[in-house]
């Protein structure tokens, strides 16, 4: 009998070791129902985590871009009426002279610095830009949501200033209206981006990735 079986051999079934089919058959045998049907479970579960995980993030690119149209149409709304209402003006006292409205043109950077490199800011501005839109396709954090649209609403809204106003496209100069005392006059946008770069290094020092993981060095 022994010989009869080396001769004849057992059927193959293809991509296993003779070894290896006969233990899988027995664990496929020794499963019972339950356990058959939790593995199915399983299965089922890690499907629907998979798919769950494509509307968190698409909830956070929502928030994303909502900051960022908030913030943007604050900044152009202000400035608009800024330039309607208070340029070639005097000043407006808010809190006596520790705060004003004084609405200039600025052809630097934020703040009034590098007012000899308007084109390379305006380039800056615009590579902000695309680095945000590429990281958003991995965003599963709210706070860096929050943090990446104060960004992307800022820099939108002095690069329009950049691209439509006096001078020239990309030489414009941007409209500035906050003015403390002892500081820089500084515009919504300026702000926007304070803000939103204070925040990424508030998440970056508690270790929160913009995917949502959380690392300890």
């Amino acid at each position: 009998m022994a010989e009869a079986e080396r001769i004849i051999g057992t059927p193959d079934v293809e991509g296993a070791e003779p070894e290896e089919r006969s233990s899988q058959a027995r664990s496929s045998e020794e499963q019972g129902p339950e356990e058959r049907s939790g593995a199915v479970a399983g299965s089922a579960r890690a499907g629907q985590d998979g798919a769950a995980a494509a509307p968190r993030g698409g909830r956070k690119i929502a928030v994303l871009f909502a900051v960022a149209l908030v913030a943007y149409l604050l900044d152009l709304g202000s400035k608009m009426l800024v330039v309607a209402k208070l340029e070639h003006h005097e000043p407006i006292e808010l809190i006596g002279d520790l705060l004003k409205l004084h609405a200039i043109r600025n052809p630097g950077a934020a703040f009034g610095m590098g007012e000899a490199f308007t084109i390379v800011f305006t380039f800056i501005a615009a590579t902000v830009i695309v680095v945000i839109a590429k990281l958003a396709r991995k965003l599963y954090s709210l706070p860096w949501a929050i943090a990446l649209g104060l960004l992307l609403g800022g820099a939108l809204g002095n690069l329009t200033d950049r691209i439509f106003r006096s001078p020239g496209v990309f030489e414009g100069a941007v409209v500035d209206f906050i003015a403390p005392a002892r500081f820089a006059v500084f515009n919504l946008a300026d702000s926007a981006i304070v803000c939103g770069g204070i925040l990424i290094v508030i998440l970056s020092f508690k270790g929160l990735d913009p995917d949502g993981t959380v690392h300890k060095d």
